[in-house]
């Protein structure tokens, strides 16, 4: 099957398999973290695959236990099925994708994330 013709149901469930991939250490680091889909990046975004939203965990400050919304993880289903036509590298990029936008939440830099092959 071509990823283009994935539904927004099977890219969820891709989505889902690639996050039982994520080691449970690096998952175990998350704080208040929500991921979601969506089928394209805002206007002046171009092709992005994934994005973080939110306060890193390295710049976060003491805000005396007051409620906060969670930080956000997007994937992007148009850029990713469009650049990943063969669905194993459709799943492999999604795992990728999903590492990268943690390691921001995580606080790591996009320079150090190239320099680890994580870019």
């Amino acid at each position: 099957m071509d990823s283009r013709d994935v539904s927004r149901e099977e890219f969820e469930d891709l989505v889902g398999e690639a996050l039982d991939e994520v080691p449970a250490p690096m998952l175990d680091m998350l704080d208040n973290v929500a991921f979601f889909v969506e089928d394209e990046p805002a206007d002046g975004q171009g092709e992005l695959l994934g994005l973080y939203e939110g306060t890193p965990l390295t710049q976060r400050y003491s805000d005396w236990g007051a409620p906060r919304l969670p930080d956000r993880i997007l994937l992007f289903r148009g850029p990713l099925t469009r650049a990943f036509r063969d669905l194993d590298e459709l799943r492999h990029e999604i795992a990728v994708t999903i590492v990268h936008e943690m390691a921001h939440h995580l606080g790591i830099e996009e320079d150090r994330l190239h320099e680890l092959g994580w870019g």
